[in-house]
């Protein structure tokens, strides 16, 4: 591979390193620069590969890596960015690579998108954040023609259309922009038209302009239709932008585009839509795809069935070929190539706006760009994974593989032995690739399926070692280059192995895993890899780094841990000998551990933090700092221990140029040390000095800089790889000192003496081994076995330390078999004796029973199982006490915002019979900021008043004293106030006073006071009706009370009458005592109350007490004798006549007939006090039911007048709620004309903000018109000069291009007058729906309730009504009437007056006509003339009828007249058509010719040249006789087109004129 210009070493003596080749496929953005070379970025190159010979040449950017690319095969030329601060873009040359120019524009980060137009030399540039512009160069002459800004607007694409370089296609995420480049002389202009895109259902919606809306609907009560911007409060450009997200609709997302010859665009999309876009009229259409006859359909769905399954085979989804998503296309003469995620490129037969497919090659990858060579002969594929595929449409749709590369980034390479004919990488995804190093030759790859971490080569043999993700190393034969192959796996554990390091002999191989592992395998094929041990530190490695002492027979190992301490580092050194490879039983534990003895530990903390630590063969290490930019040297001499504190220090510290973490690499002879970091340079050290001996910028800051670099066996080439680039860069050195060069070569050669004797060995063995199969995805399955599952047969499902385990385990169980089953039958007895033991004790009493817990032998399970269980219980506790906590919390807020911050509580009072329940009004306590509020506003309004009595007192001269008196006196009969409050809040306790007058609210201040007035109404009503509530409330505790008291008196009855009947006791509810509700009581809690054993001790106790002392209580020795003797009462009252018995004579046990006389008496006496005491005691009874039936009807009449009381309220509660609304109404009016009075201001705003960009835009469009017109006219003349010389069709093309861009400017102006004009209607029309508002005030009535006769269904029309003041009325008809009798006095004084001196008059002038008369009469019969008339009239009958019907003949020619003159009218007006007409048809006959003339004049012109070069007189002569004939007739023409103007106008004239007749005979 040959390699650009580059940067050599720090100067031009001594060594300097060159670029040899390098690979890798960072994007997928490729292009053609010539028929047969494609080109495209990698990292900080610009690769080039001939397609046909395969070789690869690469250019370098200079200052990093590559940002945009583009190429022209037209020109032959490539243009990228690079990505520093303030980026260049470079033109290089092909083939000669060199770099023509450099455009430097305003980008101040980065480029993202690059063109070349078809034709001519000019390129399109885009540029990210922060600018986002879009700009044109002429790169030939290094000028920038013209520039655009897209603010915000991220480009995923653009291109040139190729049949013309003035037309640009810009592609976003989800919007695509025409923009067309226009030229006036030499000045440029980009003008933006947006592509309306259809929604993600492939439906075209019409765009609606919501800064101007087309329509309104203006009502007279919510005011003007407004623009969604002003109702948003949005001015400036974010009004005229603005969107609301509920006339957002989702477009279709571009995914891929191209142009056609007929400067269209067919576009796909991530939808499945096909667009067709036309570049012309910026219109968008949708492509469907034509039905297929059926048996076509039923092909493809069987093929389309048979694809999604063999898919499904493969673990892809299955794709859908009715509706692919084209992620790249093609155009050609034959039709469009496009293809997509299915790896399926397609053919589609475009017809109108219907397509057909055909399936023309499936590759199986997901396909991302498609690029036409130059000559359209062949067809570029380029794949997700970094395949290039050629298509060659004229062969019947074979692929054949051009590059086959990567697309996931390099992460390691190194040189297969003998190091000096191939190299090996491998990338993240797991490919492993080998490549020639002579030249960079792609030769082989091998996909592992897994995610590897780390790779390393083998220097004893031809073995490549791949680490994994999986904690798993892959051993690959690469004997042979072309077909690597996959021979044994490692399955070491389930870390990650970060590195792999072979020592320099080959012996041995070293695997740094995570958590400190380090395993150590054998080298040797022979030996199957084996692995030998493990080792296993204390903190995590951050690098590892492996020398070979080949005196001593050694491998020294070099580790680097994360120290102790933050700005610290340790090292841990050991050695590995022979004889562990050959008898490493000796030296590892039965698990496979190394023992620390034989390793010969050391360890040294180091006083820097370290990112990178390599050690020399003399002790000398060098580290590289993280945190400051240099590399640190140490010589550890002192013998290291474990557990020291000391610190070493650094012998010396070697500045670097570099920056952020980096790596140290040594070369094989410890001659050189390499060092890479963040910043993608490599320098080169000499390590025994640390002089800089060469360095290469080789990769970039921007792709992470560099990952790892490693030096050949013979120090001639060095590969680096970068972190993210996916470049992987061969380096070589171009000059070298004499003596290191043979240096190197000397350690080279005694180190092939040492390997060349097992190398042949090793490899014969390493091609003997059979290929290891693998499968990935039975890989992946065999991770989730476990180590624990014993049943596992395979044992490269299991990791090397589990199967050491299980080795260990096994062993462990047979040398203890017979101790195992000596103590499980022990146990099984133990086992019997306890349940026997359980089975007695639940024979045994209670008292005698032990617990269960009791059994259990194993005490510190039990009781580790109740510390358990009791934290357990503790952090449920502490769970619930911290729920119970948020609780309290939320209920403190709550009380706090609903109770304790209201100076009211709601509460409510009820009926006692009814349903019926009524509620106050809670309210909080006004501050102190809205009572001085309050107070200011009254202030106001008290000093408005002021100044409205006085100028009412002033202006109070117009009518007289005693109208005016009368005026007050039906002012005060009537009592109507001046103007309607709108409410009854006056009569509920509100001060409408204090209000303003609803026809006064014309200012922004009054409006916001009049709220401010209106609230404190509404909390005055508020309170009033609390006032009544809180007596009712009152009242109701009162009548409870009486009825306790008087239900008591019930009790007593009824205990007398010994009835057992309920007594209605009323109580109050919650709802009318709201602070219970904030106590709970214990019988609300139905769960029972947890008490501990003290609690439950100290409450019987109490209990006890309480017994006690109630017996003690009870037990009176002197109230139970009055018990025993009087009943307990000193004296008998009537309520006890009901106890009172009369006790029967003893002899009644006697029988009758034994009785003596004085018994008999003493029984009828007896039986007669029995009788009155019953009488008493029924007369009691009696007595006792009437006062209790009193007494309940005392009650329920109290009770019941209550509840007409609460109902009264109820209705009083209904009104104030009613009158609340009313202000509530007002308040909500008000701010409605607020906010609409904002939003006018808003709007007015953001109009004033749109005319002064339209302004500046409009001098601007002036300035550019200026401008077109001086260079129209500065081009006229020398285009008028060269009508003789040769190069008039460039000069008359170049003046018509300027003619259009002066007339598009001009349009743009006429346009942009018209949005100004448009602006200022607006305004005006804005302005007057202010001063509406102003003055159409919102005043609210009070009505009456009801129903309303009208005298006819027409409702009247009050839209056109004023409202004004009634006693404005009034006052104006009082003073009408005084006025209007006044005038008709003073015309009945006139009209007497007049009237006798009209009769004086009449009757003189009826005396003089008599006079007349009769002198008339006399001369009449003196002399009689008879004429015709009189004739007639006295001869014909009916003299009358013949005069009409003259009169009618009159008007029937009359009316025959005006039709016949209409008519000549009609006649005259069709001829004026139809000279227009001619008119239109000589002008357009005058273009052409004027059109023919200009042709004439060029033909003219390059005739005279043929003739002055031929000298063919006769030819000129004939021609120019015709010439001059064309000229005598366009002359003639122009004539007779004058004369018919004139004739036209004569004929014009003469309708006027007609017309005037015409009318004034009608």
């Amino acid at each position: 591979m040959a390699a650009g210009p580059g940067k050599e070493g720090p100067g031009t003596e001594g060594p300097a390193l060159e670029v040899s080749w390098v690979q890798g496929f960072s994007n997928k953005n490729l292009a053609f620069v010539n028929n047969q070379t494609v080109c495209y970025p990698c990292g900080n190159y610009i690769l080039f590969l001939d397609i046909e010979t395969k070789k690869t040449r690469a250019v370098q950017c200079q200052s990093g890596q590559v940002g945009a690319f583009a190429a022209s095969a037209s020109s032959q030329v490539v243009a990228f960015s690079d990505r520093q601060l303030n980026p260049l873009i470079h033109i290089y040359t092909f083939p000669e690579l060199r770099k023509l120019t450099e455009l430097k524009g305003d980008a101040q980060l980065d480029y993202t998108l690059l063109a070349f137009s078809f034709k001519g030399p000019y390129l399109a540039s885009y540029s990210s954040i922060p600018e986002f512009v879009l700009s044109v160069w002429n790169w030939q002459e290094n000028i920038l023609l013209c520039s655009e800004s897209q603010p915000g607007l991220t480009g995923t694409s653009l291109s040139f259309n190729p049949m013309n370089w003035q037309q640009l296609c810009f592609v976003a995420e989800s919007s695509v922009t025409i923009w067309c480049i226009e030229r006036s002389k030499d000045e440029h202009l980009l003008t933006r038209h947006p592509v309306e895109l259809p929604d993600e259902q492939g439906a075209m919606s019409p765009h609606e302009d919501l800064f101007f809306p087309t329509s309104r609907n203006d009502d007279p009560y919510y005011g003007p239709d407004l623009p969604i911007s002003a109702v948003a409060g949005l001015e400036g450009d974010e009004a005229e932008t603005f969107v609301p997200r509920n006339y957002i609709k989702t477009s279709v997302h571009p995914t891929a585009h191209c142009w056609t010859a007929a400067s269209e665009i067919y576009m796909g999309c991530k939808e499945g839509f096909v667009l067709a876009i036309d570049a012309e009229q910026y219109s968008v259409s949708v492509l469907q795809q034509k039905a297929p006859p059926e048996f076509m359909q039923k092909i493809a769905d069987v093929v389309s069935y048979a694809r999604s399954e063999v898919q499904k085979k493969k673990g892809r989804k299955p794709s859908n070929l009715q509706e692919p998503v084209l992620l790249a296309m093609a155009f050609c003469n034959e039709g469009l190539y496009a293809a997509g995620h299915e790896g399926i490129l397609i053919f589609y037969h475009i017809k109108d706006l219907q397509y057909e497919i055909k399936i023309c090659a499936d590759i199986s990858q997901p396909i991302s760009s498609l690029i036409f060579s130059p000559d359209y002969t062949s067809l570029l594929l380029v794949t997700d994974q970094g395949t290039v595929y050629s298509y060659r449409p004229a062969h019947s749709g074979e692929v054949v593989k051009l590059l086959d590369t990567s697309s996931s980034c390099f992460l390691a390479a190194d040189f297969l032995t003998p190091g000096n004919n191939y190299c090996v990488s491998v990338t993240i995804s797991g490919e492993v690739q080998v490549w020639s190093l002579e030249d960079g030759t792609f030769l082989s790859k091998l996909n592992l399926g897994t995610e590897a971490t780390s790779m390393a080569c083998c220097p004893s043999s031809k073995s490549v070692a791949v680490g994994t993700q999986r904690g798993q190393i892959y051993f690959l034969d690469v004997t042979k280059a072309e077909a690597p192959r996959v021979v044994h796996r490692t399955f070491l554990s389930k870390l990650p192995v970060l590195s792999l390091h072979y020592d320099q002999s080959g012996q041995i191989l070293i695997a740094r895993a995570t958590e400190g592992h380090i395993f150590i395998l054998d080298a040797h094929p022979s030996k199957l890899f084996q692995v030998l041990g493990y080792i296993v530190l204390e903190d995590e490695v951050l690098h590892l780094s492996v020398i070979s002492d080949l005196k001593n027979d050694l491998v020294r190992v070099t580790v680097l841990l994360k120290g102790v301490e933050v700005q610290q580092a340790r090292l841990e050194l050991f050695s590995l000998s022979s004889s562990m490879i050959t008898e490493s039983e000796k030296y590892v534990n039965e698990q496979g551990m190394f023992n620390a003895s034989d390793l010969k530990k050391k360890q040294y903390d180091l006083d820097y933090p370290l990112s990178s630590a390599v050690r020399l063969k003399n002790n000398i290490v060098y580290g590289y700092c993280s945190c400051a930019p240099f590399i640190c040297k140490y010589h550890l001499v002192r013998k290291g221990t474990f557990g020291g504190s000391s610190v070493f220090s650094s012998e010396e510290k070697i500045p670097s140029k570099q920056f952020g973490s980096g790596l140290l690499c040594l070369s094989p002879n410890s001659q050189w040390l390499a060092a890479g970091a963040k910043d993608g340079v490599l320098f080169i050290h000499s390590t025994s000095t640390l002089d800089t001996l060469a360095q290469k910028h080789c990769h970039s800051y921007q792709g992470g800089g560099i990952r790892s670099m490693v030096f050949s066996l013979d120090g001639n080439f060095i590969l680096v790889n970068g972190e993210s680039d996916c470049a992987l860069v061969c380096l070589k050195w171009k000059e070298i000192k004499k003596t290191e060069d043979e240096e190197a070569a000397l350690y080279w050669q005694s180190l092939r003496d040492v390997l060349n004797k097992s190398t042949s060995v090793e490899n014969s063995v390493l091609k003997s081994m059979a290929e290891w199969n693998f499968d990935p995805e039975s890989t992946s399955k065999s991770l989730s076995v476990t180590e624990e599952d014993g049943d596992v047969t395979n044992t490269d499902d299991i990791t090397w330390i589990g199967q050491t385990t299980q080795k260990v385990m096994r062993e462990e169980t047979l040398r203890f078999a017979n101790q195992k089953e000596e103590l499980q039958m022990g146990i099984r007895k133990l086992r019997e004796t306890i349940q026997k033991m359980m089975h007695e004790n639940e024979q045994v009493p209670d008292i005698e029973k032990l617990e269960l817990w009791e059994f259990n032998l194993d005490l510190e399970e039990q009781e580790q199982v109740q510390a358990e269980a009791e934290e357990d219980v503790a952090r449920a506790r502490r769970e619930i006490e911290m729920e119970i906590l948020s609780y309290c919390y939320l209920q403190d807020l709550i009380k706090f915002e609903c109770w304790d911050n209201m100076c009211v509580k709601e509460r409510a009072v009820k009926c006692f019979h009814m349903d019926c329940e009524v509620r106050n009004y809670p309210l909080k306590e006004r501050s102190k900021e809205e009572l001085e509020t309050l107070k200011e506003v009254l202030q106001l309004k008290r000093t408005a008043d002021l100044q409205a009595q006085k100028k009412t007192l002033d202006s109070e001269t117009a009518l007289y004293e005693e109208e005016g008196e009368k005026a007050a006196g039906e002012v005060a009969d009537d009592g109507v106030p001046l103007c309607l409050n709108g409410s009854l809040s006056s009569q509920y306790g509100g001060d409408t006073s204090i209000l303003y007058r609803q026809c006064d609210l014309h200012t922004k201040e009054q409006k916001l006071n009049q709220i401010i007035l209106l609230k404190d109404v509404i909390y005055k009503v508020k309170a009033a009706f609390n006032e009544e509530f809180d007596m009712v409330v009152q009242k109701k505790e009162q009548e409870i009370a009486r009825v306790k008291e008087r239900n008591l008196k019930i009790q007593e009855i009824l205990e007398q009458l010994d009835l057992q009947v309920e007594v209605w006791e009323p109580v109050l509810t919650d709802d009318e005592m709201p602070e219970r509700m904030l106590t709970v009581q214990d019988s609300e809690i139905k769960a029972e109350k947890y008490m501990t054993q003290e609690e439950k001790e100290q409450a019987e106790m109490l209990a006890k007490l309480e017994m006690e002392r109630r017996l003690a209580a009870t037990d009176d020795e002197r109230l139970r004798a009055l018990d025993d003797m009087m009943g307990g009462v000193l004296e008998i009252r009537r309520e006890d006549i009901l106890k009172m018995d009369i006790p029967p004579p003893d002899f009644l046990s006697r029988p009758e007939d034994l009785w003596t006389e004085e018994e008999k008496k003493i029984f009828e006496e007896y039986e007669n006090k029995l009788k009155e005491l019953n009488e008493e005691k029924e007369d009691y009874r009696q007595f006792l039911r009437n006062e209790w039936n009193k007494i309940e009807v005392s009650i329920k009449e109290a009770t019941q007048n209550f509840d007409e009381i609460v109902c009264k309220l109820s209705e009083k509660k209904l009104k104030s709620q009613m009158v609340i609304y009313q202000e509530e109404l007002k308040i909500v009016n008000l701010i409605y004309t607020l906010l609409l009075d904002e939003e006018l201001d808003t709007r007015e705003a953001g109009l004033h903000k749109f005319l002064m960009k339209k302004k500046k835009e409009k001098v601007k469009g002036a300035r550019k018109i200026l401008t077109a017109k001086h260079a129209v006219e500065a081009c006229t003349g020398p285009y008028k000069e060269a009508l003789h010389g040769e190069k008039v069709k460039w000069k008359a093309l170049a003046l018509a291009e300027m003619q259009a861009c002066l007339q598009r400017r001009t349009d743009e102006n006429n346009k942009m007058k018209s949005e100004l004009e448009k602006t200022f209607q607006e305004l005006t029309w804005l302005k007057e729906e202010k001063m509406k508002l102003q003055q159409n005030l919102i005043v609210q009535f009070l009505l009456k309730q009801g129903q309303v006769e009208l005298g006819s269904t027409q409702i009247p029309e009050y839209s056109d009504a004023v409202l004004v003041d009634r006693s404005i009325v009034e006052e104006l008809n009082s003073t009408l009437a005084a006025q209007g009798e006044k005038k008709i006095t003073a015309m009945i004084e006139f009209k007497d007056f007049s009237k006798g001196i009209i009769q004086l008059e009449w009757e003189h002038k009826k005396m003089k006509m008599q006079i007349q008369d009769l002198k008339e009469k006399a001369r009449d019969i003196v002399i009689l003339p008879i004429s015709k008339d009189c004739q007639l009239f006295l001869t014909v009958h009916n003299y009358d009828t013949h005069i009409a019907q003259h009169l009618a003949g009159m008007e029937q020619s009359l009316s025959v007249m005006d039709k016949l003159h209409k008519k000549n009218v009609k006649n005259h007006q069709k001829k004026v058509r139809e000279l227009k007409k001619c008119i239109c048809l000589k002008e357009q006959e005058n273009y052409e010719l004027s059109l023919q003339l200009k042709e004439m004049l060029v033909s003219v012109s390059e005739r005279m040249h043929i003739f002055e070069a031929a000298d063919t007189r006769d030819i000129s002569e004939r021609i120019t006789r015709q010439h001059y004939r064309e000229i005598v007739k366009q002359k003639y023409l122009r004539n007779l087109i004058r004369e018919q103007e004139k004739q036209l106008a004569i004929l014009q004239s003469e309708i006027e004129s007609w017309n005037a007749g015409t009318l004034h005979i009608i």
